[in-house]
C-alpha cells in the first residue's frame, strides 16, 4: 500500500530536505516500537524480522535510546552513559545499523530517542566517560552539571570532594537521579552537536524524539536540530495545556523558523477523558493543538505511550482503560501525525492496518481541516469530518456509534468502510479505492478477505489476482462486499475497475506460519572457559522452545562438531515464522557458571562464551558472520567434473562423486568438496 508512493516521494526529496522541524502536510504514520521493559519484542533483530510487514504501514518508527546505558544489559536507555557506543540492551551496534538500513531501504525511517537532559556517571557523581569520534575527544566535565542539580545535593557533594559545578542553574525543570546537563555550556553543546550529527549522518537515523524537553532550553533544542539538519524532530514536552505546548513550539525557533514538533499531550488527555468517562465521547471536541492551523503541522498525536501505559509490575500509570480501538480510530481521523503504541499494534494489527489504509485513502495529512457535528443530543456519540486531499473521512465514536443515523447530517455522503466497538469510519465516494479487511502479515489459518469498493462511478467493479501480477479488466471479479478466500501464501492485488481502466491497486502478501517453519542450529564454543558440556536453556518466540528436560538448567549437550579447528556444541530448533525466535542461556554443570541472556536468535548462529563477565555471568560473542564468511553455506561446486570429499582434518570420505551429490547423506559438519569448504547442516 505505502510503496505506491515511493517514486513520488523520491522525486520530492530535494523539497523535503528544506523542511524544518516537521515536514508540511505530512501524511505519514508513526509507530512507537517499544513499551516499558520490551526487551524481547524490541530487540533490533526482532524488529528487523518484521520489516516487510511494519514498513508497509508505518513511515517512521520511534525506537528506544540505542546507546550504552549505565545499566548495560537491562535498561530502557533513560540512564544514558555513552553517546558513541551503540551497544545496548536491545542489541549490538551492528544489529542497529542493519535494522536502520533494512527499514530505510523499504521507505521507513527510524526515530532516535535522544536523552540529553541528563546523563549518568562512570563511578561518582561528576565523572563522565571520555569518548573519541572521528579523531576528536569528547568528554563532559563537572562544570557541565547544572549548579542546582538534585536540589543542591550535587553541589554539596561536589564541594566536599573538591569539584566545581557550572555557574548556571538549570534552564528548565530539574530531574533527580542523574546529573542535569547545563546546555548553556559550550562543551555540552559541542558534545551534543557531535552526537546528533553521528545519529543522523553515521548511524542513519531519520529523526529525533527528545526526552524530557522541559528540562533544557527550547532554543538549544532548535540549535541542535539546525546544526545537524534533521528533518523530523518531536519533543516530549509533557504538558496537557495546548497554550503551553504552543509557547514551547514558538520558543524552539531560530530566525522565526520552528525546528521541532511536539507530542500532543492535550490530544492524549482529551481522548483519555473521553474513554474513561461515561459521556466522554459525546462531549469530545477537536483538541486545541490539532484544531489550530498554526500548530497542527507540529502535533504528533498519541493515545498511549510507555509512560502512561499500565505496566506489568502493577504500576498503573495513567492508561486508556477501555475503547482502545475507538481511540485509535479517532486519532487516525485527525490532523497531526498519528503515533501508534506497540502494545496497541500487537493485538490489533489488522484493525490498525485498516485504519491506516483508510486514512491514506482519504489523503489525510498533518494539516488537514476537521470539524465536529452531531445529529442528535439523545445518544452518546460524536461525529467528526476531516477533509483530505483525496476524499472526506467521517469518524463516528461513542457508546452509541452504531445507532448514529449519519445519513441525516448536512453534507454527509460517506460509505461505511470499517466499524468496531464504539466507532465507525466512512469515506466519501470520490476516494475511488478498494478497502480490504485483511492486510499483509503472517497468518496461521485460512481466511476470507472482504473487499469493499468506494467509488463515485456507478457500476464500478473490483478485480484481483492472486499470483502477484497486475490486475486488468479481464482479471477475476468479485462483488462489492464480497470475499476472496486465502488458504496459502499469496500475493493478492486488488484494484478498482471503472471505464475499462484498473486503478487504486492494493497489494498485500499473506504468509502462513506453518509454511515458513524452518530448522536452525545454534553452535556454541566453550573452549575459552574450558566447559566440557554445555546446557541449553531456551524460551521465547512462539512459546514452543522450552527445553526437553523441562527444568533449569535445560538440555545438556556433550557431543561436539569440529568446524574451523574449533569444537562446537550444537542444538537444533524449529522457527515457525518471521516473528518467531529463540532466547538462550548457556551454562555448565548444574547451571553455574552461566552466560548472560542471548535473545532473538532466528537463524543458524555461532556463539563463543567469553571469559569476560557481566557481574557473575559470562558474556557471549556472536561470531556468526565470521564463521559464515569463512565457509560456503551448503554450496557445492557448479562444475560437472567429479570431485573428492574430505573431512576438515583430511580424511577421504568420498571419491569421484558428482558435485550435486557430494554431500547428500553426510553427517552435519565441515567438509572439503572440490577444493571448497562447505557446511552440511
Amino acid at each position: 500500500m505505502k510503496k505506491l508512493l515511493s517514486s513520488f516521494l523520491l522525486a520530492l526529496m530535494p523539497l523535503l530536505a528544506l523542511a524544518q522541524g516537521w515536514p508540511e502536510k505530512y501524511d505519514g504514520v508513526m509507530l512507537q516500537g517499544f513499551y516499558w521493559n520490551s526487551f524481547n519484542d524490541t530487540r533490533w533483530a526482532t524488529l528487523e524480522r518484521q520489516a516487510d510487514e511494519i514498513s508497509q504501514f508505518f513511515d517512521l518508527i520511534w525506537i528506544p535510546q540505542s546507546g550504552r546505558a549505565a545499566n548495560a544489559t537491562s535498561s530502557m536507555g533513560y540512564d544514558p552513559l555513552y553517546y558513541f557506543n551503540q551497544n545496548s540492551a536491545f542489541g549490538t551496534e551492528a544489529q542497529l545499523r542493519s535494522l536502520i538500513n533494512t527499514y530505510k531501504s523499504k521507505g521507513t525511517g527510524m526515530i532516535a530517542d535522544v536523552v540529553i537532559n541528563h546523563r549518568a556517571n562512570v563511578s561518582n557523581w561528576v565523572d563522565f566517560p571520555a569518548e573519541n569520534y572521528k579523531g576528536v575527544n569528547y568528554q563532559m566535565k563537572s562544570t557541565d552539571i547544572c549548579r542546582d542539580d538534585d536540589g543542591g545535593k550535587a553541589l554539596t557533594w561536589a564541594k566536599s570532594n573538591g569539584y566545581e559545578l557550572s555557574v548556571n542553574n538549570d534552564e528548565g525543570e530539574g530531574w533527580d537521579g542523574m546529573r542535569d546537563l547545563d546546555h548553556m555550556s559550550e562543551n555540552v553543546q559541542e558534545c551534543v552537536n557531535a552526537y546528533c550529527d553521528y545519529l543522523i549522518k553515521d548511524l542513519g537515523y531519520t529523526g529525533f524524539r527528545y526526552d524530557v524537553a522541559k528540562g533544557f532550553g527550547a532554543d538549544k533544542l532548535a540549535l541542535y536540530n539546525k546544526n545537524c539538519g534533521v528533518q523530523y524532530s518531536v519533543a516530549e514536552y509533557w504538558d496537557g495545556n495546548a497554550g503551553t505546548l504552543t509557547t514551547f513550539l514558538n520558543r524552539a525557533r531560530i530566525d522565526n523558523v520552528r525546528y521541532t514538533a511536539t507530542f500532543d499531550f492535550n490530544f492524549r488527555y482529551a481522548v483519555r477523558d473521553a474513554t474513561n468517562n461515561a459521556n466522554g465521547w459525546k462531549n469530545l471536541s477537536v483538541p486545541a493543538l490539532v484544531s489550530s492551523s498554526n500548530t497542527r503541522r507540529y502535533a504528533v498525536t498519541f493515545v498511549e505511550n510507555h509512560d502512561t501505559e499500565s505496566r506489568i509490575d502493577g504500576n498503573q500509570q495513567d492508561p486508556i482503560r477501555r475503547d482502545t480501538l475507538a481511540a485509535n480510530a479517532f486519532m487516525m481521523s485527525m490532523p497531526g501525525t498519528p503515533c501508534v503504541f506497540l502494545t496497541h499494534w500487537k493485538p490489533y494489527k489488522n484493525e490498525i492496518k485498516s485504519m491506516i489504509a483508510i486514512r491514506k485513502a482519504a489523503g489525510l495529512h498533518s494539516e488537514c481541516t476537521v470539524t465536529k457535528y452531531t445529529n442528535s443530543t439523545s445518544y452518546n456519540y460524536a461525529v467528526f469530518r476531516s477533509l483530505g486531499t483525496k476524499a472526506t473521512l467521517f469518524c463516528v465514536v461513542g457508546p452509541d456509534a452504531q445507532k448514529a443515523d449519519v445519513s441525516t447530517l448536512s453534507g454527509f455522503d460517506g460509505v461505511e468502510v470499517m466499524k468496531g466497538h464504539r466507532f465507525r469510519l466512512f469515506l466519501s465516494p470520490n476516494a475511488e479505492t478498494v478497502i480490504l479487511d485483511r492486510w499483509t502479515g503472517d497468518y496461521t489459518e485460512p481466511f476470507d478477505v472482504t473487499v469493499k469498493a468506494v467509488s463515485a462511478t456507478t457500476g464500478a467493479q473490483i478485480v484481483y489476482t492472486t499470483d502477484g501480477s497486475e490486475p486488468t479488466a479481464s482479471s477475476t471479479k468479485v462483488a462489492n462486499g464480497g470475499k476472496i478466500h486465502i488458504d496459502a501464501t499469496t500475493t493478492l492485488k486488488v484494484g478498482l475497475l471503472t471505464g475499462g481502466t484498473v486503478k487504486s491497486v492494493t497489494t498485500n502478501t499473506y504468509t502462513f506460519t506453518n509454511e515458513n517453519k524452518k530448522k536452525i542450529t545454534v553452535y556454541v564454543n566453550a573452549e575459552a572457559v574450558n566447559w566440557t558440556k554445555v546446557n541449553f536453556w531456551s524460551w521465547g518466540g512462539d512459546g514452543t522452545h522450552a527445553p526437553e528436560s523441562g527444568g533449569w538448567p535445560g538440555d545438556a549437550v556433550t557431543t561436539t562438531t569440529t568446524i574451523k579447528d574449533k569444537k562446537w556444541f550444537s542444538k537444533d530448533f524449529w522457527i515457525s515464522g518471521s516473528t518467531d525466535y529463540v532466547d538462550l542461556v548457556f551454562s555448565t554443570g548444574n547451571g553455574s557458571p552461566q552466560t548472560v541472556d542471548v535473545v532473538g536468535t532466528d537463524k543458524d548462529a555461532y556463539y563463543e562464551i567469553s571469559t569476560e563477565l557481566d557481574g557473575t555471568k559470562h558474556l557471549v560473542t556472536d561470531v556468526t558472520k565470521e564463521m559464515t564468511n569463512a565457509v560456503n553455506d551448503v554450496k557445492t561446486a557448479t562444475t560437472d567434473v567429479p570431485v573428492n570429499v574430505y573431512t576438515i582434518d583430511g580424511r577421504l570420505v568420498r571419491r569421484g562423486v558428482m558435485p550435486a551429490d557430494a554431500t547428500n547423506g553426510l553427517d552435519r559438519g565441515l567438509y572439503i568438496v572440490g577444493h571448497k569448504k562447505v557446511i552440511v547442516r
